[in-house]
């Protein structure tokens, strides 16, 4: 009996303990719920009250297919990934002005086709409804995307805006810097930003809808090749109101006019300074600075821009100017160091060497010519070799005008001649061109095609110069079998396969039936 009573008394006494929940029927439907400030169930109190009322479930949003950019009122344009915070907030503020009442708690996308041009985002809002009761709603709104093209991209569809102009010119005949420049270009990318690309006869213009990225190329200009440059702006528009201008800015980039294989003469001050050298040199590189070599004693100096334009000096002779001889003799020569105090060309070896010209071979009473040069490395008995006959020319330049005779050679001999035809069968690499389909930036002429021949020819000449330039392999001449009949051809090395890039072809090749049925 004792053992009863203490049971139901620690029974009684957990009862007790329990909390107790008062609950109450829903006025309107009688199901039984927690008391709240409208004694009525969720579900009642949202077939009265609809919080998303006059909440558009419909909205829409504006991109430009050409730069995939969404446009943000009044007129500017961002760029937002899909699913991103970044649309996710652009597509809130279209809903701004319908969700002031109303208090956000929760937003995200529901997942739809990229490419079906609906967006749908999930809301989750509150609000306080009859007497004070706080009600929860979850609602989806779809946003439709339509195509809308921006003002940067219609200017650029139009080809003939710009706000910056980038002009490019070189004072002479021949392009291989043009072409060297364009290499450059393509394989830094510094023409993304451009909205045309324009040919003229000196060289060439890039426009740009803005001032900073045409500022980028004529640093990158400016660091790549020997250069300087004037700016001018032109005012086009001007709203007194407001107090705004509207600009056109055109910066004109002045490259140094000597070019590979120039036989140049330098001021008696310059020369002196590049390390006490002689002033007739041969040009036989122009990347950032204008290399120089003296073909007498093999030494180099390079020219840098500044330096340049501070001392300027022209080409005697350009390429156009230089004539075939023939090699008659070469004995190579220990040069010491006497007179100058520079670099000595590893790469080069001095020579004395006989030519004659070449229309005068086998003439009677033809006389040799004697000369030194830094070719010895290349020239034998038999060769041609290209050379600016200095005693048969009419120079018009004063400073060489000022040079004493005992110091003018009669040849400066600039390049070995070798088979252009044997050249281009051995050539199993390309270029790209900067012109859309491959073609040429600059006029279609004869000239110009042999210019071109000539770059590619220095290209393979000089290591050096390749680094910088990406080169490609021609599946066409890869595939073909070249019979190289050229041992006794001394013919410079041509790009390896490791320097050598693969050229990438997007073509969507039709799927075969058998796949197509799996």
């Amino acid at each position: 009996m004792d053992g009863g009573e203490s049971e139901m008394n620690y029974m009684e006494e957990e009862v007790i303990a329990r909390p107790t929940t008062t609950r109450i029927l829903c006025c309107e439907c009688g199901v039984s719920i927690e008391p709240n400030p409208v004694n009525m169930c969720v579900g009642c109190v949202r077939s009265r009250v609809d919080i998303t009322e006059g909440i558009p479930k419909t909205n829409q949003l504006f991109m430009c297919k050409f730069c995939d950019r969404y446009l943000q009122p009044p007129n500017g344009w961002i760029f937002a990934a899909p699913e991103s915070k970044e649309l996710l907030s652009l597509c809130l503020k279209r809903m701004k002005t319908t969700l002031t009442k109303l208090r956000l708690t929760d937003a995200a996308f529901i997942w739809t086709e990229p490419h079906c041009k609906r967006l749908k985002v999930k809301l989750t809002v509150q609000k306080e409804v009859l007497a004070g009761a706080i009600l929860q709603q979850v609602f989806v709104v779809e946003f439709t995307v339509y195509n809308q093209m921006c003002d940067d991209c219609r200017r650029a569809e139009a080809k003939d805006f710009w706000r910056a102009c980038v002009q490019v010119r070189q004072k002479c005949e021949f392009k291989k810097t043009m072409f060297y420049l364009e290499q450059l270009v393509l394989k830094h990318k510094a023409h993304v930003n451009t909205t045309g690309v324009k040919p003229v006869a000196t060289g060439i213009d890039f426009f740009y809808p803005k001032l900073q990225d045409a500022r980028k190329l004529v640093d990158f200009i400016n660091g790549a090749l020997p250069s300087r440059y004037q700016y001018a702006q032109e005012l086009v528009t001007h709203d007194t109101k407001n107090n705004t201008y509207d600009y056109k800015h055109t910066f004109c980039i002045e490259l140094v006019p000597i070019c590979k294989d120039n036989v140049v003469c330098l001021p008696k001050k310059a020369a002196q300074q590049l390390g006490n050298m002689p002033q007739i040199l041969v040009c036989f590189r122009v990347s950032s600075v204008v290399s120089l070599i003296d073909p007498m004693t093999g030494q180099t100096a390079d020219v840098s821009s500044q330096v340049y334009f501070r001392e300027p000096f022209e080409a005697l002779a350009q390429s156009k100017q230089l004539v075939e001889f023939y090699v008659i003799d070469v004995e190579p020569v220990n040069v010491e160091r006497t007179a100058g105090h520079g670099h000595i060309s590893n790469k080069h070896e001095v020579a004395d060497v006989w030519v004659m010209r070449s229309n005068e071979v086998g003439v009677a009473g033809a006389d040799s010519i004697y000369t030194r040069t830094h070719l010895g490395h290349l020239l034998k008995p038999g060769d041609t070799v290209m050379g600016f006959d200095i005693r048969n020319c009419n120079a018009n330049n004063r400073i060489f005008d000022e040079m004493p005779q005992d110091k003018v050679p009669d040849v400066v001999l600039v390049k070995k001649v070798f088979s252009r035809v044997m050249r281009q069968r051995r050539r199993k690499w390309k270029l790209h061109r900067l012109a859309e389909g491959g073609g040429n930036i600059l006029p279609e002429t004869a000239s110009l095609e042999n210019d071109y021949e000539a770059f590619l020819e220095d290209l393979e000449d000089d290591p050096v110069l390749r680094e910088n330039v990406n080169i490609y392999k021609d599946p066409r001449k890869m595939a073909m079998a070249v019979e190289t009949d050229d041992e006794d051809e001394d013919l410079p090395s041509a790009p390896t396969l490791q320097e050598m890039l693969d050229d990438l072809h997007l073509d969507d090749e039709p799927m075969p039936e058998a796949e197509a049925d799996e």
